[in-house]
């Protein structure tokens, strides 16, 4: 069988986690198959990362580096992964579902002549192709959608799987490219605090809901972040208020997050804010409403009013 090639993506100096849950996944599939596994890194230095990805048992990695790949730019990535699928030839092409791969995707698959299932939760091979599951309308509903053709690139949501190392010595191939012509140029990137914790990234995420409604809220969310070393999020109500910026929006219209601890504090749980966090692996939900949707998805449920309860937990926490 052809390969099945995996894209990992760089942020911040290190693999995304949510790639390395994609690469795990399909080594299982590629085993059962009995196809070739193959990791491609696109970076400035893509040399950095050759020994975390073989840690996860890919049989190749293939890497393309270029200055152009410090910072994102949708043609260049798209033109680099077009020459490694063309080059690799690979019967489907895994990706996790970053904001940068929903970027270049669709235009990726018109240029390969590719089949494409973007942002899925589960997906497996079949004779021809790939089977997959997209949760669909916020969510409420999951689709199971067939993909053939010679190739197939499938997109995966962050948390859809673990990341579980296997530790191998693949074979490196440095690809050769060549930047053609860009008509976009990056003038400024506007980030995120420096110092913060990754959203996309975090292990912890504290996340605010319309019961945070002032400074005093506000300073709790960031207190107990500090305390747990986690990311903060918000809902779409309290972003809307200007309190948090929109970066840090978590839902159906924001960021999906998949982290081991989320705390859900003053979030009421409509469906568009737990399709973006319903992977978590513990949510701790913080509501004085005992009959608030979000304590379907708890793990534990605290109810109560956040005021009195979060400076509890943070002296509790730092105490530990």
């Amino acid at each position: 069988m052809r390969p099945i090639l995996v894209y990992l993506a760089v942020s911040g100096g290190r693999l995304k986690k949510s790639s390395l849950e994609v690469l795990s996944h399909a080594r299982g599939l590629a085993k059962q198959a009995g196809a070739p596994l193959e990791a491609l890194i696109v970076d400035a230095d893509p040399g950095a990362h050759v020994a975390e990805a073989a840690n996860y048992g890919p049989d190749r990695i293939r890497t393309i580096a270029d200055p152009v790949f410090g910072t994102h730019l949708n043609e260049p990535l798209t033109q680099a992964l077009e020459t490694a699928i063309r080059a690799a030839d690979p019967a489907v092409v895994c990706f996790a579902s970053t904001e940068a791969v929903k970027d270049v995707l669709g235009a990726l698959a018109s240029r390969l002549g590719a089949a494409a299932l973007p942002d899925v939760s589960h997906f497996e091979l079949t004779a021809d192709g790939v089977k997959a599951v997209r949760p669909v309308m916020a969510a409420k509903v999951l689709a199971e959608t067939v993909a053939t053709g010679t190739t197939v690139l499938v997109s995966v949501r962050s948390g859809s799987y673990d990341a579980v190392p296997a530790p191998g010595s693949p074979a490196v191939e440095a690809l050769p490219f060549a930047l053609g012509n860009v008509g976009v140029v990056l003038k400024e990137i506007l980030a995120a605090a420096g110092g913060q914790v990754d959203l996309n990234e975090a292990q912890v995420v504290v996340a605010a809901g319309r019961g945070v409604k002032d400074e005093e809220g506000k300073r709790l969310i960031e207190e107990l972040a500090a305390v747990t070393g986690a990311a903060i999020g918000a809902s779409r109500a309290v972003v809307e208020t200007g309190m948090f910026p929109a970066t840090t929006q978590i839902g159906q219209t924001g960021k999906v997050v998949s982290p081991t601890l989320y705390f859900a504090v003053g979030i009421s749980g409509a469906i568009q804010h737990v399709a973006g966090m319903a992977n978590s692996k513990v949510i701790v939900a913080i509501n004085k409403d005992g009959d608030a949707p979000i304590f379907q998805y708890a793990t534990y449920g605290l109810v109560g009013d956040l005021y009195k309860i979060l400076p509890a937990l943070i002296k509790e926490w730092k105490s530990l």
